[in-house]
């Protein structure tokens, strides 16, 4: 049974990881190297356990995580789609059941907003932790004169934290925005549809998604 860590000590995967993250660099995207996947399969996985999913379901979910993003090594546009078929094919190499294979391939091709929805528990805790890394760590230049407005909210996120609250059943994530770099408006601009898609991916768990920015409850 191939494992999380026969996935990140792979040197293929991990390549592709990195050439996506280049080529996103040359054309001047945010961070979407090893920092983001890492955090991205953490908080999928946490998600699912924190619910009771089953021990390989969590497994999975950190697999997807940590390999979303590959099809950037493609292209940047329709990564999720490129990404998915890649997946699927390298996890079928090496030995995963096609079934599971099958799934994260189906969490993967559906975790960008524009033509995504979650279609099973793996996608929707993928989706969940995707959307909920905004951060100025993100940022691959701190020269604000630079900056495109994409740039510009991520650098204003001073703290960013997904919450997950097992007791109440709903993920909160949780923001500090310095609006000073940038008003609260410019977040809702840029990424209010990756967080209606957060809210449609918590409904899909059964759980409630909250978006908290600087003290107030806004979605």
């Amino acid at each position: 049974m191939l494992s999380f860590e026969d996935v990140i000590n792979d040197e293929e995967i991990k390549t592709l990881i990195n050439a996506a993250d280049k080529q996103l660099t040359e054309i001047g995207y945010t961070e979407h190297g090893m920092r983001h996947v890492g955090i991205v399969s953490n908080l999928a996985g946490d998600i699912l356990k924190a619910f009771g999913y089953c021990e390989r379901e969590v497994e999975l979910a950190r697999i997807a995580g940590y390999m979303h993003d590959i099809g950037n090594s493609v292209n940047r546009e329709d990564h999720a789609h490129s990404g998915a078929i890649l997946a699927y094919q390298l996890l079928k190499e090496r030995g995963m059941d096609i079934h599971e294979a099958a799934e994260i391939m189906m969490a993967i091709g559906n975790h960008d907003e524009r033509t995504g929805a979650a279609v099973s528990p793996i996608s929707a805790a993928l989706i969940l932790a995707d959307k909920s890394d905004v951060h100025r760590l993100r940022v691959r230049d701190a020269n604000q004169s630079r900056f495109d407005i994409h740039d510009r909210v991520n650098y204003a996120v001073e703290e960013s934290d997904l919450i997950i609250d097992q007791e109440n059943r709903k993920v909160i994530l949780k923001l500090k925005i310095d609006t000073t770099i940038c008003p609260v408006i410019k977040y809702f601009e840029i990424f209010l549809d990756r967080m209606l898609l957060s809210k449609r991916a918590a409904h899909y768990l059964d759980i409630w998604f909250e978006l908290n920015i600087n003290g107030a409850t806004l979605l």
